[in-house]
């Protein structure tokens, strides 16, 4: 736990929720144990995209589709979404909530391994957002930083791993240590990449925000 779980509470109690069909589709995920993004983080994108109206998101990791279509309902009207998944069971599951949600015109959905998929992606992204294996973000992020347009947002989830990324090495499970290897080295890079202006919070599993700033601001440097 990386706020104190009374505090977490509170916040989430002010929460004004979301659409019936999101609040569904959230109920659904739950119970069939499909990870999807915590209250407190689904009312800081909805702040994000209230901020930033951006009208090209690239999302990797679609799962079911919820947090795919959270940015279609409260992203501007005219915004465009393309999101990768690579597991091959839960596809088939975020194409039906995206035909039921009404919201098929404005998703793209790209089946297959991210690595592969970013690579071969060209354009500028208004805002990136990352909830896939946390062990491969370091991996992708030298193709999420060419993808994102200067003055954009990259919103990477799930960092802190539950505060475990603050104990010693040796504390941390074997089989979690490569995960817990990896996810501080990508901190690390966003927080020294020149690119970029990151700030990491402690918001549910914890987020980085990173900005990437705009050439003249990187000339100055």
């Amino acid at each position: 736990m990386i706020v104190e779980e009374r505090m977490r509470t509170f916040i989430n109690s002010l929460d004004t929720g979301n659409t019936p069909f999101l609040e569904e589709l959230e109920q659904y995920a739950l119970q069939e144990r499909v990870p999807v993004i915590r209250r407190e983080m689904q009312s800081f994108i909805k702040m994000l995209l209230a901020l930033q109206r951006p009208k090209r998101i690239l999302e990797v990791g679609t799962a079911i589709g919820f947090s795919t279509l959270l940015m279609c309902e409260y992203g501007p009207a005219d915004v465009q979404i393309t999101t990768i998944e690579n597991y091959e069971k839960r596809i088939p599951l975020a194409k039906e909530n995206f035909r039921k949600a009404g919201q098929e015109s404005k998703i793209t959905l790209l089946e297959g391994d991210a690595t592969k998929i970013l690579a071969g992606l060209s354009g500028s992204y208004d805002l990136i957002f990352m909830d896939a294996a946390k062990g491969q973000y370091i991996h992708w992020l030298p193709d999420v930083i060419r993808l994102l347009k200067k003055g954009g947002v990259l919103l990477s989830d799930n960092v802190l791993q539950d505060g475990n990324l603050i104990e010693s090495h040796y504390i941390v499970e074997r089989r979690d240590r490569t995960i817990y290897k990896r996810m501080r080295e990508y901190l690390y890079q966003l927080k020294h990449d020149p690119l970029l202006e990151t700030s990491i919070l402690p918001l549910g599993d914890g987020v980085t925000v990173s900005v990437k700033k705009e050439e003249i601001e990187w000339e100055n440097h």
